[in-house]
Order: structure tokens, then sequence, then C-alpha cells
């Protein structure tokens, strides 16, 4: 059930807290940053420009986020994946994949100890939401909110039910013809979240609502790839304006999950869970034949062309048998299995009468 709508919070004044020493925040709440008091007098947050120009935002003198993480006692936790970005270097290097973000209206998913959040501010933006989901990190975030007046707005609250197509003002949409909106999502997302976030997002982007709700609104996020070592990908999302695949989204998702099901073996033993076990093999065989598929290719080696051709065929094949679409390949396997247990159990109770 998603969250109700969220009621601003005005930020009492930030000063610095001893370790472990946060205000507890309550869950789902937001919060305006007030002026700066922390760090009145200690510099400006404005530089100096020439009659006729726009000053340039920056930051005034802030604890480092090695400070951030040390004051409020912040550990990177395991189970949710979590891994912090402390160089600011690099952080600028994945808010620069963005693009121009002077002036534009931010979202950013997960800030945890605020790294990335430094990079996006001095970009100079014009509004940034920030969405968090971990109390930890609240306290942090509200020293950069101070340290930016008016700037930043704090959600503590869940990203997969945050009501996305109320995050902007409406004067921002754009046509889905247009060039993109003054909108950007960023976001340093965990393993553990990515593939339900993203999905979640491919599914708004094909019906226009969501975060698109006002144009093709543009995503710049990092992929965390967690083995012996963190490796980070930047990917940057721009929806086009006419999709690859002219199918509904269910039925495109459908078919990619199956495919890669068995990722490693060829993508004929994906497909084959799209069809009952009666006729599974003349169906799948009938699929790949009419999309024009090698069944000896494996997932990977799919082109866009080829899972379009897919998408088509499945979708005509659903179409003749409107049962395929909700067939469940899992669900049969869980049948299956408690026939198994069943007829196990009565074998038994037999024997013991016997």
């Amino acid at each position: 059930m998603p969250p109700r709508d969220m009621e601003p919070i005005t930020a009492p004044s930030s000063r610095m807290r001893p370790y472990g020493d946060t205000p507890r925040q309550r869950k789902d709440t937001s919060f305006s940053g007030s002026a700066p008091t922390a760090h009145r007098g200690r510099g400006k947050s404005c530089r100096m420009a020439a009659p006729g120009k726009v000053a340039a935002f920056r930051l005034p003198p802030l604890p480092t986020i090695g400070d951030i993480i040390k004051l409020y006692r912040l550990k990177a936790q395991k189970q949710l994946s979590q891994n912090f970005l402390l160089d600011l270097r690099l952080t600028d290097k994945i808010v620069k994949h963005a693009g121009n973000l002077k002036n534009a209206h931010v979202c950013e998913v997960g800030p945890g100890p605020g790294g990335i959040t430094r990079s996006i501010l001095s970009a100079g933006v014009e509004q940034l939401l920030l969405i968090e989901k971990d109390a930890r990190f609240i306290p942090g975030l509200q020293l950069l909110s101070e340290a930016a007046p008016g700037k930043v707005h704090i959600v503590h609250g869940d990203i997969l039910t945050y009501k996305m197509e109320k995050a902007f003002p409406k004067h921002l949409k754009k046509s889905w013809e247009d060039e993109p909106p003054g909108i950007h999502i960023i976001g340093n997302l965990p393993f553990s979240v990515s593939t339900p976030l993203i999905i979640k997002w491919l599914e708004n982007v094909s019906k226009k609502d969501g975060p698109f709700i006002y144009g093709r609104t543009q995503m710049t996020l990092t992929f965390q790839k967690e083995v012996a070592e963190v490796d980070v990908a930047v990917v940057h999302f721009t929806p086009l304006v006419q999709p690859k695949i002219e199918q509904p989204f269910e039925l495109v998702e459908k078919v990619v999950r199956s495919v890669f099901q068995f990722r490693r073996k060829y993508c004929f033993r994906g497909l084959e869970t799209l069809f009952p076990e009666s006729g599974r093999l003349k169906r799948t065989e009938q699929l790949m034949m009419t999309a024009n598929v090698d069944p000896t290719l494996r997932p990977f080696q799919l082109s866009m062309s080829q899972f379009r051709n897919l998408c088509n065929t499945y979708r005509k094949m659903c179409d003749e048998d409107p049962s395929l679409f909700v067939y469940n390949y899992r669900e049969e396997l869980k049948e299956k299995k408690t026939r198994r247990l069943l007829k196990s159990t009565e074998e038994t109770e037999k024997e013991n009468e016997l």
C-alpha cells in the first residue's frame, strides 16, 4: 500500500552532535532545510558574479564525508548491499554523466552520507529531492540541506512506494515527443534493490507514468556488483520517443525474463518456460522458427531485433490461445511438487494400514 502524501517539516538548525546522538525521525517524513546556522560567517554560498551574470552556487565549508560517517557512527550494512562513495572526484564524474544540471530539478535515490549529493549541488541545480530509506543518514543530509537553503528537500521513505508523479512542479511537464524535461533521477543503487527498481521504472516508461509523467525524464544510475571487490558501472538512460518493441510491457517482460531464466544455457531452454508441459517442445520450436531465432544462441547473444521477433510471435500465439499469457511455469512446478508429496503421503498411509 503506497504511503500517504508526505507532509513537509522544517528541519531544526543542525549543529554538530556527539557520536550517535541523532534525532529520531518518523518514517515517511519529509524535511525542508532552513537557513544555515552552524556555518554562518565561515564562508559564502555563492561566488561574486559580474553584473548581469548569475552567481555560481558553491557549498560553504562542510565536514568531509569521512567525518560525517565518523560523527554519526555510520556503517555500510552488508545485508542492504550498501557501499559508501567517499572520493568526491569519483562522485563528480558520476554526476557529469547526467549532462548539464544547471537549474535542473533532480531526485537523488538513496543519497546515504551525501557524497553524490554534494556533487549534484555543486552542479548548480535548482531543486534537489533526496529520498532516503535509512534513517541513520537523515541528520547528515540535514547538514547539507542547511548549507544549501531552499534547494534541498529530504524525504525519509522508500523509493519503491514513493509517488514520483508528485515529485516535481507541474510546469516542468513536456510532451513525450519533445526534448527531455529539465528533470533528472540520479542514484547509487546497490544490487539488492536495482533489479525491482529498474523493472518498475521501465514499466513506468512504457505507461508514461510515475517520474515519466513529466516527459522523457533522464536517469543516471550507478550499479554495484559485489564480488571479491565492489565494481561500479554508471549508466545514463533517456527514454526513446518510439519503443523498439511495440508490445505491452507485461508481455515483453515475461519473454525477456524467460529467456534469461537459464542465462548460461541455450535460449531454447528459457523460452520453453513460456509454455505448459503439454505441447511445450512443439510450441517452443514453433516460436523460434517463426521468429527466425537460432535455438543454440545464448541469451546475451540475442539482438534487439530477435527479441522483437520473439515478442511479436509470442503475442500472436497468445492471441490464438489466451491461456498462454496467464500460464506460470513456476506455479506449474509447485503444483507438480504438491501432487508428488500428496501421492507419497497417501502411499505411506496405505502401507501403515497394512
